[in-house]
């Protein structure tokens, strides 16, 4: 399947209406054309700046405009991140990523962040930062120390937006998703389900990610966590059928993006899980805390990905994927290439 960005509402209504098991083996048989089968990208999440945002995304037990139970804290100490970023190294992240609860980060802040930045890539990770939005200058500041991802969601479609978040828009978050392609970093932006959205609002959400002018090369796919005091504390659950179908959804519209297992996974049992890498899900979050909401610990899921084969030496060693599915091509269009009379002495072992 090619990539494609001419995506509508419609189109993926219909893909969602599919039948369950024919579903999740389409989006299987895409992610196995893209991506390396078994195997599962690990990132850890640390908060660098925690609560009393100015934002009032009702989803957020980070937001100053409501009371929940986080405390308070100023930007951590290079120090202490740069010490979090080695621990999560030892447990077996390949990224490492930052977030810091702003509307946007402020120029007093900017050295600090890229000595963070700086100091991750020197223990061998790859750097991730969610800061809120960015202007065409930080964006670029922040590519120069070095930083790989900048994560910044669209959270739901535009048609719901509104009753979500109303102190920024949702071409404030499409602008800052421009500055930072612009400035050369890649982009990981994704959205919430279970927010009281419809099924035409994920189906939006998902046009909206796949028909940017570049695909994400990481989409974060998060169920929504509850927390008492922000307004979505009373939320309707998730049918956990429609949240895998999305999963599959999302890899069957943009299939060479690593599709990220995010928050919610506190709420799945090991079969959802299994389901959702079946699903074409690649990528999760490591660690006991995602920001400030409750996820497996790291124990936990090695135990998961021993008993499904993932990430296993065996894996490790295995060709890419694509670079398998490249190779194949190759040796068709040699093939194809041949004068007819060669056909009659074809070696197979080719």
């Amino acid at each position: 399947m090619e990539v494609r960005q001419n995506w509508t509402v419609e189109q993926v209504r219909e893909l969602l209406n599919k039948p369950f098991m024919d579903l999740v083996f389409e989006a299987q048989q895409v992610h196995r054309k893209h991506h390396q089968h078994n195997y599962v990208q690990v990132s850890t999440l640390l908060s660098i700046k925690t609560g009393a945002c100015p934002e009032d995304c009702k989803y957020c037990p980070q937001s100053a405009h409501y009371r929940t139970d986080v405390d308070r804290e100023r930007l951590m100490e290079v120090e202490r991140v740069l010490d979090a970023a080695h621990k999560a190294k030892s447990a077996g992240s390949t990224r490492f990523c930052m977030g810091a609860a702003w509307k946007n980060p402020k120029e007093r802040d900017m050295p600090h962040l890229k000595q963070m930045i700086q100091g991750v890539k020197d223990l061998g990770l790859e750097t991730c930062m969610t800061l809120g939005m960015l202007s065409a200058d930080q964006a670029k500041e922040l590519s120069d120390a070095g930083l790989d991802y900048y994560n910044h969601n669209l959270d739901t479609s535009p048609e719901y937006y509104g009753n979500i978040i109303t102190t920024r828009t949702y071409q404030d978050r499409l602008d800052t998703l421009s500055h930072v392609r612009k400035a050369g970093m890649k982009v990981c932006s994704g959205g919430i389900i279970g927010m009281g959205e419809s099924a035409n609002d994920r189906a939006g959400l998902l046009v909206e990610l796949a028909n940017l002018p570049t695909q994400p090369e990481s989409v974060p796919i998060n169920m929504l966590v509850k927390v008492k005091g922000t307004p979505l504390e009373e939320a309707e659950d998730v049918d956990h059928f429609d949240f895998i179908k999305l999963i599959a959804v999302a890899r069957i519209m943009m299939p060479k993006s690593a599709v990220r297992l995010s928050a919610g996974r506190e709420g799945m049992n090991e079969q959802m899980q299994a389901l959702c890498f079946m699903a074409g899900a690649n990528s999760i979050f490591y660690g006991c805390k995602l920001l400030t909401t409750p996820n497996p610990d790291e124990d936990s899921d090695m135990q998961l990905f021993k008993r499904l084969g993932i990430n296993s030496e065996q894996v490790a060693q295995k060709p890419d994927a694509i670079q398998e599915s490249e190779l194949l091509n190759q040796v068709v269009e040699q093939v194809a290439a041949r004068p007819a009379e060669d056909d009659l002495f074809y070696d197979a072992s080719v």
